[in-house]
């Protein structure tokens, strides 16, 4: 592969999400007379976004009468307090820094809503240097389908057999997969207990955001 560029999935790859996530299911949880749950409990569950977490936290799923009264709660205080604690994993930066020095492109692939991930991405300056940003909404598909992997790729003038994806679930690499992309395993993210990345046949595994550089150095 000559690599032309580099793709990341935002929660738990990209950002490190979670303590403004699990600030905001505490904060609706309080609003509903429970207790705080501990941040440990919330973390693993933040990549299945507000499902997940409602699920976690309410024991609510999709059907059930107030779910969709709590995930609109949950969403309005998570929209307000997108950026207060979030920050790009170490080495992310440095990263982006030495993708761009040598002319490689960069950019996102998220099943968070577009309402969410892109102001997120301009809040902590990062809107200008992306090549492309394709949201859960933003596509007929989402993740683990190709088509929000191959849309990412047509923005940003890269071929899809020339990029890489970078995840931290199955479903990321499975989508990296399904568009023909190489694929690495963020062992740092959103991982639940009791699940083996292994399991995930990603072609590289990472165990920090500061090794993506001599894992995506593979590829060139």
């Amino acid at each position: 592969m000559s690599l032309q560029g580099v793709l990341f999935d935002l929660d738990g790859t990209f950002l490190d999400t979670a303590p403004d996530m699990a600030w905001a299911l505490n904060a609706l949880r309080r609003e509903e007379g429970l207790p705080d749950m501990a941040f440990e409990a919330i973390r693993p569950e933040v990549s299945n976004g507000a499902r997940g977490l409602l699920r976690i936290g309410f024991a609510r799923h999709p059907g059930d009468t107030d779910f969709e009264r709590l995930r609109s709660r949950y969403l309005d205080i998570y929209a307000e307090n997108l950026a207060v604690h979030t920050r790009a994993f170490a080495g992310i930066d440095g990263l982006l820094d030495s993708l761009e020095a040598q002319g490689l492109r960069w950019g996102i692939v998220t099943n968070k809503p577009r309402f969410l991930a892109e102001p997120l991405m301009r809040a902590l300056g990062y809107w200008p240097r992306a090549a492309c940003l394709v949201a859960g909404d933003d596509h007929p598909e989402r993740k683990p389908k190709a088509g929000p992997m191959l849309m990412a790729c047509e923005q940003a003038g890269i071929r899809a057999d020339a990029c890489v994806y970078v995840g931290d679930a199955a479903r990321d690499i499975e989508a990296g997969k399904n568009a023909g992309m190489g694929t690495i395993a963020a062992l740092y993210g959103y991982i639940p207990p009791g699940e083996d990345p292994a399991d995930w046949l990603a072609d590289e595994a990472v165990s920090c955001a500061t090794e993506l550089p001599v894992s995506l150095g593979r590829w060139r």
